[in-house]
């Protein structure tokens, strides 16, 4: 299933680091395979995804999303 999520990209310390979608509802999800454009702390975006409940990560900071499109918001 695909889901819009608005929000801040972080980078977090978490083992090797992990990039994160922090929603603006406060959840945090795991992207998976961010793009290069979307590894910038601070970013604002609206990401289309699916969560991944098939794939465990080793810094386990919130679900899994598989971005499909982004868009960078002002």
């Amino acid at each position: 299933m695909s889901i819009n999520v608005t929000g801040k990209i972080e980078h977090k310390d978490i083992g090797m680091g992990a990039w994160a979608l922090v929603a603006d509802s406060g959840e945090t999800y795991e992207l998976q395979d961010a793009p290069d454009e979307l590894q910038q702390s601070n970013l604002n975006v609206k990401v289309q995804g699916e969560v991944r409940e098939d794939v465990m990560t080793t810094a386990m900071i919130g679900p899994v999303l598989q971005v499909q499109s982004f868009e960078v918001m002002d």
